[in-house]
């Protein structure tokens, strides 16, 4: 009764909340704000000089919109922004103001991909296509870092993506200078038509981060990212080239040596090259054929170790380069609760340990156009001692209507070969998918995925979906999530957090800007409430909780404070036993607190603390989470993270349990182009201590060359297993 009284004043405040009226969210302009590029007469040299006559020439854009700390009037750090093309590349030239020169830039390393919220930054926001709900993105900093991001919907960025492009920077006394130059070959547009002006979706935007003022162009609103592309300006007066035949190859050769210890015994080795290769086929300018030969991803990061106390399988994210590229077009590719397609699955043995498999091949196809999107992906996985062959097909489809709009379908398929040596017959598992995403206005968001799968093997069909509402102003945040998956549902291709389960998760938040306390940027007091039961047997209740948080603010300098805490419910009803700690069956209550605190991210040293804390099940468990980053110059970065768990009196026995991670790393950069990084982690829990050495040469335009060691120990102080890993790759990029 109690749940149920809480629930009901939960969504009558809920309801209250959200007929506020908002009126600092304005729409998007009947007609867009247009800017002219202009045709350079001479060459232009990319060094970030910008001393070219033709840049002194080109009309400067300086109309920027602030929009943070606070929405709208003056400008502290101004921007001028200019465009240029020529028969091959789009340029783009760019001063920076900064009242304090070089001494006033934040920058924290020089790595390819950096930290958008932490350094200062420009970027370019092309949506050449006018379809409103895609855009490519090429960022800087004022040491030249790139970073190449493709967004979805505003929900849903690729940052992985990695297009053809060159940036140089220099930094001055008076701000800093950017010069871009984007081939035309790199973006997809359609073909000119004769008479007709060709016009560009565009957007800009820049973060001086010292005084986290974040400006763009042109007008968005705050609530709202810079990849809001109905709010673009048109970009005129581009003579652009035919779209011709485009072809990306880029050939890898590998040397590759493992050797496996037990104790002081070489049990296994291996020691070979390999050779395989990419290819990247733009066949028109809205269809591309990615092609995959002896697929290999030396290069990828590695996974962190994670001590899972929770009853929900743990989400890994793909760190692999060829499935990163246009991930977001598939079904559930934004959420972590339920993706009927999930990359990581290709590439494992199918076993209880799934292993790394090899991969011999894989093909990727997609097609964009203003209207719709047609993709699809097969790869072929190797047979190994432990495991038979795989095929991995995924087919998809979405029209785009209204303005921000679209539907889609999409199919997965998974067939395992038939293996006599290892008694096992084929099999097949299939999905099928039907998504969507609504925008009736700007700040309320709907989308919904409706799923099922079926299995040759078990005969089971299984259902899953996904239900999402939110409405995003720039005074508050309101949202409602619900999720089911039966117990049945069982996509090999895909990642789900449970098995029969509903999930219904109402909250919100304000968000605050309060003039009388002027050291906080913004303030987001708010709660949200989550409920779980079976899917199977609605009245079955799983767990439920509150999770509360009165103080979650941002101040000026973007330091953070969170001091928040969760009234919980549980029911367990199944054998549960996280790190090995084998709960009873029963109902428990209790709550628990939290907080954490980060400082200024973007000074030389900076730290981050979060203390988690209170009862547990029958027992009690404190967690500190404890980090410091210290970065004296952007070519050195030292970074140190601890997290400890001391468990008390939980489980039948009642059990103590103490575990300690430990994890440090070091980056080391000539410039953006010539890196090192190291990185360990040791892990009390299971005794196990893993190095991660990486040292990368971008020698041309994304062209590497890499040296990767990895070492992994189990029990380090008196090692039981030992793998060792050493690889050197060279890769080597064309563009024709």
């Amino acid at each position: 009764m109690k749940k149920t009284l809480l629930i009901l004043l939960f969504a009558n405040c809920f309801y209250s909340w959200g007929q506020e009226k908002e009126t600092d969210n304005f729409p998007p302009p009947k007609t867009p704000v247009t800017i002219a590029a202009s045709r350079a007469k001479g060459a232009i040299t990319v060094d970030g000089r910008l001393n070219e006559p033709d840049w002194d020439s080109a009309e400067p854009i300086t109309d920027f919109f602030k929009v943070e700390p606070v929405q709208g009037g003056a400008i502290k750090n101004r921007t001028e922004v200019r465009v240029l093309y020529d028969e091959k590349n789009i340029y783009f030239g760019v001063f920076a103001k900064d009242s304090l020169g070089k001494k006033g830039m934040r920058m924290q390393d020089l790595s390819r991909d950096f930290n958008g919220q932490e350094n200062d930054v420009f970027g370019i926001q092309i949506d050449a296509q006018n379809t409103k709900q895609y855009a490519i993105s090429f960022q800087t900093t004022p040491y030249g870092n790139q970073q190449d991001v493709q967004n979805f919907n505003d929900n849903n960025r690729d940052e992985d993506w990695n297009a053809l492009w060159r940036v140089r920077t220099q930094r001055t006394d008076k701000g800093y200078y950017a010069e871009f130059a984007i081939p035309f070959k790199s973006i997809r547009y359609d073909k000119p038509v004769k008479g007709i002006p060709v016009e560009w979706g565009i957007t800009f935007f820049r973060l001086a981060r010292r005084d986290y003022e974040k400006t763009v162009f042109p007008a968005i609103p705050q609530s709202f990212s810079e990849n809001r592309m109905i709010y673009a300006a048109k970009l005129t007066g581009l003579q652009v080239p035919p779209p011709s035949a485009n072809i990306r190859v880029e050939p890898y050769t590998l040397y590759q040596y493992d050797e496996n210890l037990e104790g002081d015994v070489l049990t296994d080795k291996l020691n070979e090259p390999k050779a395989g290769g990419d290819v990247k086929w733009a066949i028109n300018p809205n269809a591309v054929l990615d092609l995959t030969i002896n697929t290999d991803f030396a290069q990828a990061d590695v996974d962190r170790a994670v001590n899972n106390l929770e009853r929900f399988n743990i989400f890994f994210p793909e760190r692999r380069q060829f499935f990163l590229e246009n991930s977001g077009i598939w079904a559930g590719g934004g959420n972590f609760q339920v993706r009927p397609f999930f990359s990581r699955t290709i590439g494992l043995e199918n076993t209880f340990n799934a292993a790394p498999a090899p991969l011999d091949a894989g093909a990727r196809y997609t097609d964009r156009t203003e209207n719709r999107t047609i993709a699809a992906l097969a790869v072929r996985q190797r047979e190994t001692d432990n495991s038979t062959g795989s095929t991995f097909g995924v087919a998809r489809y979405t029209q785009n209507y209204g303005n921000e709009n679209n539907i889609g379908a999409m199919v997965t398929y998974r067939r395992d070969d038939t293996s006599a040596d290892l008694g096992l017959s084929s099999r097949n598992n299939t999905t099928i998918s039907i998504d969507g995403l609504v925008r009736p206005r700007p700040d309320l968001t709907l989308s919904y995925l409706m799923s099922t799968s079926m299995d040759s093997e078990s005969g089971d069909t299984g259902y899953a979906g996904r239900v999402f509402a939110g409405s995003r102003t720039n005074k508050y945040y309101l949202g409602y999530l619900n999720y089911f998956v039966s117990e049945d549902y069982a996509p090999d291709m895909g990642f789900v957090q449970q098995n029969d389960v509903m999930y219904h998760s109402p909250g919100g938040y304000a968000i605050l800007r309060p003039k009388w306390l002027p050291f906080v940027r913004r303030w987001d007091p708010g709660t949200f409430f989550n409920y779980f039961h079976d899917f199977e047997d609605f009245g079955n209740f799983q767990q439920s909780n509150l999770y509360i948080f009165p103080i979650y603010t941002w101040f000026k300098d973007n330091s953070f404070l969170e001091a928040s805490f969760t009234p919980t419910w549980q029911n367990i009803n199944f054998n549960f036993a996280p790190l090995g700690l084998e709960i009873e069956q029963g109902d428990y209550s209790y709550t628990r607190f939290l907080v954490r605190y980060n400082s200024d991210q973007s000074k030389k040293m900076s730290g981050s603390i979060r203390y988690d804390f209170g009862n547990f099940y029958n027992g009690t468990r404190n967690t500190v989470i404890a980090g410091l980053r210290y970065a004296p110059l952007p070519h050195i970065s030292l970074t140190a993270d601890y997290e400890h768990n001391n468990i008390n009196g939980v489980g039948i026995l009642q059990e103590d349990l103490d575990t300690d991670l430990y994890t440090a790393s070091v980056r080391l950069a000539l410039n953006p182009r010539v890196q090192l990084s190291t990185f360990y982690q040791y892990n009390s829990f299971d005794e196990q201590g893993r190095w991660n050495v990486r040292f990368s040469w971008e020698y041309m335009p994304l062209s590497f060359i890499y040296l990767v060691f990895n070492d992994t120990q189990t029990d380090v102080f008196d090692p039981v297993q030992r793998q060792r890993q050493f690889i050197s790759k060279i890769t080597f990029l064309k563009q024709f």
